[in-house]
C-alpha cells in the first residue's frame, strides 16, 4: 500500500503544518525524504489554503492577501539526486480530497491581482463547481457539464542560491520599470507572510527576506498551469539543489488552455501520486534549464470545435506587432462576445473558457504585423446547439443564475 507522506487537514491553516510551504528557497528543508523509484502520495490544500469558501459571496476572492500564496506541499528530498540531474516524475494518479468534492474559479480584483482580461473584468467575481466523479457543473454558469482532466497547476524542484539570486534580480529590475502600476509587474520578496516548511527561528527570518514567491512560473517549474500535465503524465526537472527539492499544490480539476482567469481553472484542494526516478548529469546530456515533460494519454474526448482567431490589434483598434498576448486576448474577447448571444453574461463566459478544457494555439508569428491566435471551444460540453444556423441563436440561459460579484471596497 502506497504511503502518504504528505497529509492536509483542511480545517486547519497550512501556517500550523510545516510540511506545508508558500515561498521557493534552497534553505527550506526536506519535509521528507524517498528513493529513486519509490512511489508516494502527497495531500494538497487548494492554492489558497482554504481562504475561498463554497458559498454564493465573491467577498473572499475581493479580499484574499494574494501575498500568502501558493500553499505547496513539501519539498520531497530524493535520495542520490544532485546538481546538474534531471529528477524524473511520474504522476501516476491525481484526485480531489474525499471531503472537499468542489472547487472554484474566480477573477481577481484589478486592484488585487487582476487578470489576463482585468481590464474587461475588474471586479471579483466566482463560480463554484460541485466535482460529480469525471464531470463537473457549476450552480452559477448553467447550461455546460464537462469532464475534467485533473493537473497540479504548481509543480516544481527548489532553486539554488545562484538561480534565486538571478529571480530576484531580474523581477525587480522589471518592477522598476513602472514600481506604481496597478496590477504589478512583478511580486518581489514579502518576508511577513512567508511560511518557509520546517524552517525556523533566525535563519527563517533571514531565507524570507530573499524567498521567491511562487507566482510565476520559472527555469525550476512552478506555477506553469499547463492542464496537459495530468495522470499519466511524465516530468523532466533540473535540479537545482541536493535531493531536487520536489513540491506540488494548486491543484485544477479542469482548465482552459492559457488559465485566463488567472485564479483560473477550477481550483480544489486534494491528492497526487507519483514516483521520481533520477538521471544523472541530464541536464548537460539533453541541453535542459526547462522541465520537459510527456502528455497524459487521458484526455477528454471532444471532437467538435468552434475556434475563434484573433489577431495582433486591441479592441480599440490600436496595431501591435506580432504579438501573441494581444492575439489571444482578442480570441477570448471574441468568443465571449459570442457566447453572450446565448444568454450567458459576459462574465459567465469568461468562467467557461478558464475552466472547460479549451484549446488555445499559436497560429501564426511570421505574418507581419499581426500574428494569429486561435482559441478552440468543444461544442460538446454544452447542453444545448451553440453552433451557427441559418435561424439564428436561441437563448438558453436568460433569466438564470449569475455569478457572485464584489465591487472594491472605498
Amino acid at each position: 500500500m502506497t504511503d502518504t507522506l504528505i497529509k492536509v487537514n483542511l480545517n486547519e491553516s497550512p501556517y500550523t503544518n510545516e510540511m506545508i510551504h508558500n515561498r521557493w528557497h534552497p534553505d527550506i528543508p526536506m519535509a521528507c525524504w524517498v528513493k529513486p523509484g519509490d512511489d508516494f502520495i502527497l495531500e494538497t490544500y487548494d492554492w489558497t489554503g482554504g481562504f475561498i469558501k463554497n458559498n454564493d459571496s465573491a467577498e473572499d476572492v475581493r479580499d484574499i492577501d494574494l501575498s500568502i500564496v501558493h500553499f505547496l506541499s513539501g519539498p520531497v528530498g530524493v535520495h542520490g539526486a544532485e546538481p546538474g540531474d534531471l529528477l524524473v516524475v511520474d504522476l501516476l494518479d491525481i484526485g480531489a480530497k474525499s471531503d472537499s468534492l468542489w472547487g472554484f474559479n474566480g477573477f481577481f480584483s484589478k486592484q488585487n491581482g487582476g487578470g489576463f482580461l482585468t481590464d474587461h473584468f475588474p471586479h471579483a467575481q466566482k463560480s463554484i463547481w460541485d466535482i460529480q466523479g469525471m464531470f463537473t457543473k457549476s450552480r452559477h454558469v448553467p447550461g455546460v457539464n464537462y469532464a475534467g482532466l485533473i493537473h497540479p497547476g504548481l509543480i516544481g524542484c527548489l532553486p539554488s542560491h545562484e538561480l534565486l539570486d538571478q529571480w530576484n534580480s531580474r523581477e525587480q529590475a522589471l518592477i522598476d520599470t513602472n514600481p506604481t502600476r496597478v496590477p504589478p509587474l512583478a511580486n518581489p520578496p514579502f518576508p511577513s507572510t512567508a511560511h518557509m516548511g520546517k524552517l525556523k527561528g533566525d535563519a527563517k527570518e533571514k531565507a524570507a527576506l530573499t524567498g521567491a514567491r511562487t507566482v510565476p512560473p520559472r527555469e525550476h517549474g512552478g506555477n506553469c498551469d499547463i492542464k496537459d500535465l495530468s495522470r499519466g503524465s511524465k516530468i523532466y526537472f533540473p535540479v537545482y539543489v541536493k535531493g531536487g527539492g520536489l513540491s506540488v499544490g494548486d491543484l485544477h480539476f479542469s482548465q482552459g488552455d492559457g488559465e485566463i482567469t488567472f485564479c483560473g481553472a477550477i481550483e480544489m484542494a486534494g491528492w497526487v501520486h507519483m514516483k521520481v526516478e533520477v538521471i544523472k548529469g541530464g541536464m548537460a546530456k539533453y541541453g535542459i534549464k526547462n522541465p520537459i515533460f510527456k502528455p497524459s494519454p487521458i484526455t477528454p474526448h471532444y471532437n467538435d470545435y468552434l475556434i475563434f482567431e484573433g489577431i495582433s490589434v486591441d479592441e480599440a483598434g490600436k496595431q501591435y506587432y506580432l504579438d501573441v498576448n494581444v492575439a489571444y486576448q482578442q480570441a477570448c474577447l471574441n468568443a465571449i462576445e459570442y457566447l453572450t448571444k446565448f444568454g450567458y453574461s459576459r462574465s459567465q463566459a469568461y468562467s467557461i473558457l478558464g475552466t472547460a478544457p479549451v484549446q488555445g494555439h499559436i497560429s501564426g508569428v511570421v505574418d507581419i504585423p499581426n500574428s494569429c491566435a486561435t482559441l478552440w471551444l468543444p461544442t460538446q460540453i454544452f447542453e444545448f446547439d451553440i453552433r451557427p444556423s441559418a435561424s439564428g441563436p436561441t437563448s438558453f440561459i436568460e433569466g438564470g443564475p449569475t455569478m457572485p460579484i464584489a465591487y472594491d471596497k472605498v
